[in-house]
């Protein structure tokens, strides 16, 4: 089954055999060039382990772009311009099934569900039936946020394209400004996107849909197979600060954390921050420690068949794309 994916990416595996995404070896700065999806408190373990300092300690210098999409991390990766991407898994399997020779492999997972929010125009109680008929803003087509709202809408007897339109055709760093801006119905937006719309009085938080949705690897780490290989070691040290930055954000207040955190995010309020904080936490939203398991892997090309991006005959198995051989020691 060929599945659509962006031209970027196209483009990046053709030019992926002549590109290499190598970090600096060795000394006591090594340089990591880490690709974020967005920028958001959603990674708030990361974000702990960064201004901890726990990737200095591990002698690591962490160079953090944005992405502004999984597809475009991917590209980096692949392409050599980033070393290590943080993005949702299934943009692994989509390159997998492409053919590229060094394939990336998940190394580390840092969240375990949904951590974007369905948005609205109006407060009050909400009910699933409400969508019928309307326009939801979700996200690029074939990436995890988008394909999990799917799921989540088929769950409640809502099916997608039928019952209630999907809006594709936003790019994902844009979906707050074009909800804002008049588009759409609703919006799934992560935080603290979804907390500013509502105190702007823009839109209304009405549910969750990692909730919702169940516990997935929604979000984890990756690298080409010849950077895992030849930088063992540095991708061990990367993992370490991780799985310290989840046990520390577990095991503090949601005060404790926004005030960690807060440089990353100097245009939110740090009440605010603590409010997103606890409303991740409430959702079960992140991993305890960097070990993906399985089922949790088998889940998302569940989700991945149901949106139609994945034939069954097209899985991949768990052991192909993931190796919990960093996470197991990090733990």
């Amino acid at each position: 089954m060929k599945r659509k994916w962006c031209a970027s990416l196209l483009a990046a595996l053709m030019l992926g055999s002549l590109l290499t995404g190598c970090g600096e070896k060795g000394g006591s700065d090594t340089k990591v060039r880490l690709n974020e999806v967005t920028h958001s408190v959603f990674y708030a373990p990361q974000y702990a382990a960064m201004e901890l300092g726990y990737f200095a300690d591990e002698g690591l210098d962490i160079e953090l772009t944005n992405g502004g999409g999984a597809d475009k991390v991917m590209t980096a990766v692949i392409s050599g311009q980033s070393d290590i991407g943080l993005a949702g898994g299934e943009s692994c399997i989509y390159v997998y099934n492409q053919g590229k020779a060094d394939y990336p492999r998940i190394f580390a997972q840092l969240t375990k569900r949904d951590g974007s929010f369905l948005v609205g125009r109006t407060d009050g109680p909400f009910s699933w039936e409400d969508l019928r008929g309307k326009t939801i803003i979700g996200g690029r087509l074939g990436g995890m946020p988008e394909m999990t709202l799917e799921y989540v809408l088929r769950q409640n007897g809502l099916e997608p394209g039928r019952d209630v339109n999907v809006d594709t055709s936003v790019q994902f760093n844009m979906m707050a400004g074009a909800f804002t801006g008049g588009s759409g119905d609703y919006v799934a937006l992560f935080e603290p996107s979804a907390t500013k719309v509502e105190q702007e009085g823009q839109g209304y938080v009405l549910c969750s849909l990692g909730e919702e949705s169940g516990d997935v690897p929604y979000t984890c780490y990756f690298a080409s197979q010849s950077y895992l290989r030849d930088h063992a070691d540095t991708v061990q040290k990367f993992t370490n600060a991780i799985a310290r930055g989840q046990k520390w954000v577990a095991e503090h207040t949601d005060a404790e954390v926004a005030a960690v955190i807060a440089p990353q995010f100097p245009d939110t309020d740090e009440a605010v921050l603590a409010e997103v904080v606890g409303r991740l936490r409430s959702i079960g939203a992140w991993n305890t420690d960097p070990v993906m398991e399985s089922s949790a892997w088998e889940r998302v090309e569940s989700i991945m068949i149901g949106a139609g991006q994945l034939a069954e005959a097209d899985r991949v198995p768990f052991e192909t794309l993931v190796t919990n051989a960093f996470a197991e020691k990090a733990k």
